[in-house]
C-alpha cells in the first residue's frame, strides 16, 4: 500500500490533480488547496482502502493552522488524486481525530 513519503513527495502543484467536484466541496468546507498541502505535508495515513475503485485510496490525517483535516487520496501512475478532504468531525471520531468511534446501535 502507500507510504505517506509518496504522497509529500507528490504535493506539488505539477503532481496534483483535484477535481472541480473537490475544489466546490473544499470551498464549502471553507478548506484551501495549501490547507490540503499543508495536512498532507504534516500527515500520517491512518487508514487504506485496497479495494477502492479506480484504484486504491487512503486517509490521510493531518494539520493545517493547528486545524485537523482529513485528505482521501490515491496515487497513480506517480500522480496524486485528491479525493476529498474535510474537517472531522468530533462526534465522529475520538479526540486524536485517527480513531472512529464506536456507532451505537
Amino acid at each position: 500500500m502507500y507510504s505517506i513519503e509518496q504522497f509529500k513527495a507528490l504535493t506539488v502543484p505539477a503532481s496534483m490533480v483535484i477535481t472541480q467536484h473537490s475544489r466546490k466541496r473544499f470551498a464549502e468546507r471553507h478548506i484551501m488547496i495549501q490547507d490540503v498541502c499543508q495536512a498532507i505535508q504534516t500527515g500520517r495515513i491512518i487508514e487504506q482502502y485496497p479495494d477502492d475503485f479506480p484504484f486504491p485510496s487512503c486517509l490521510i490525517l493531518g494539520y493545517s493552522e493547528d486545524r485537523p483535516i482529513h485528505v482521501c487520496a490515491s496515487i497513480q501512475d506517480n500522480v496524486m488524486y485528491v479525493i476529498t478532504a474535510y474537517i472531522p468531525d468530533p462526534a465522529k471520531w475520538e479526540a486524536d481525530f485517527a480513531t472512529r468511534k464506536e456507532e451505537t446501535k
